[in-house]
């Protein structure tokens, strides 16, 4: 005879048993924390040992130099240095303008479908951008050994000496050789949106300028943006290079009263400290301004100098509190 399968729950006790004897008691009392140990890295401490180390050395060394260091805060304000830093900030915002301006030109140019104006755009950035920026300022300073006179007619003529002003020199110098590397970024930017956009632009029936300004360039600005402020705090830097076409920029004012004050090395320090000042400045902006642009494209926004202090505040509280 066959035997009968049992319906019953197989977590069913026996009988005669209880079900209360076979189920675990759970412990009583609260459960005990987790106490966790964080793990030690001794060699970051090692190296943060080594570093602060020989920073010391260094500072060591310089205060045993033949250095006034009381001239350096009397001169940090000085009138003709002051003047030296405004034209400085001058010549890289107007030539940081002509190379935006000229450069969004030329990359519309370089992906246009004319070979002729796109041979020339190429033709331009192969030259600004293979030959130094030195070399170009003294080019604009000593154009008037090929051409004394600009003869432009009945509009203008003029000595090219009293045209080609140090200034002019400094800002045709640094921007046109900015407008050569503003062309590939603003190129990139441009090549960077998607084609389906001009597509269904021009399907909507706008014409191909109008597809450019409305559809194209905003997208291309979250591309574009953050490198042209990067290049703007280069071109604070490179413009130190306008001392060879003697414009008295922040470089040249510090050496001028360096070399009548015998205190060369002071003066490069008060000019070390302004471009310091400066790049610092416009780097907090640049950074406020690539975050702005990264909304949209990444999930979480970088955390800003504040956020981050705040977050390391915290942290080493609640290591504190841990102990």
């Amino acid at each position: 005879m066959t035997e009968k399968l049992s319906k019953e729950p197989a977590d069913t006790p026996p009988a005669g048993q209880s079900s209360a004897s076979t189920t675990a008691t759970p412990p009583s009392g609260p459960a005990e924390a987790v106490k966790a140990i964080p793990v030690r890295h001794y060699g970051r401490w090692v190296s943060g040992v080594i570093v602060i180390a020989l920073l010391l050395l260094l500072g060591y060394s310089f205060s045993q130099g033949e250095i006034q260091w009381s001239a350096i805060p009397d001169k940090i304000f000085d009138d003709t240095v002051v003047a030296g830093a405004g034209r400085t900030l001058l010549i890289s915002v107007l030539a940081m303008v002509m190379g935006v301006v000229l450069g969004i030109v030329l990359a519309v140019m370089r992906l246009s479908k004319n070979p002729v104006t796109s041979g020339v755009a190429w033709l331009y950035i192969w030259f600004f951008r293979g030959t130094p920026v030195y070399l170009q300022l003294l080019l604009w300073f000593n154009l008037a050994l090929i051409f004394p006179v600009l003869n432009l007619g009945p509009l203008y003529k003029d000595e090219m000496t009293d045209v080609m002003t140090p200034f002019l020199c400094a800002l045709l110098g640094l921007g046109l050789n900015e407008a050569a590397y503003m062309a590939e970024i603003c190129r990139a930017g441009l090549l960077a949106v998607d084609e389906g956009q001009t597509e269904a632009s021009q399907a909507l029936g706008m014409s191909q300028g109008k597809t450019l300004r409305r559809v194209v360039i905003p997208q291309a600005m979250r591309v574009i943006v953050p490198p042209t402020g990067n290049e703007f705090i280069n071109m604070l830097k490179t413009s130190a290079l306008v001392y060879a076409v003697t414009y008295n920029e922040l470089l040249r004012s510090t050496s001028a009263i360096g070399s009548t004050s015998y205190a060369v090395m002071e003066m490069l320090f008060v000019a070390a400290l302004w471009y310091l000042v400066m790049t610092s400045v416009f780097s907090v902006f640049q950074f406020y301004l690539e975050r702005r642009y990264a909304r949209g494209s990444l999930r979480s926004l970088p955390d800003t100098p504040w956020q981050k202090i705040k977050a390391n505040v915290l942290n080493i509280s609640g290591s504190r509190s841990m102990r």
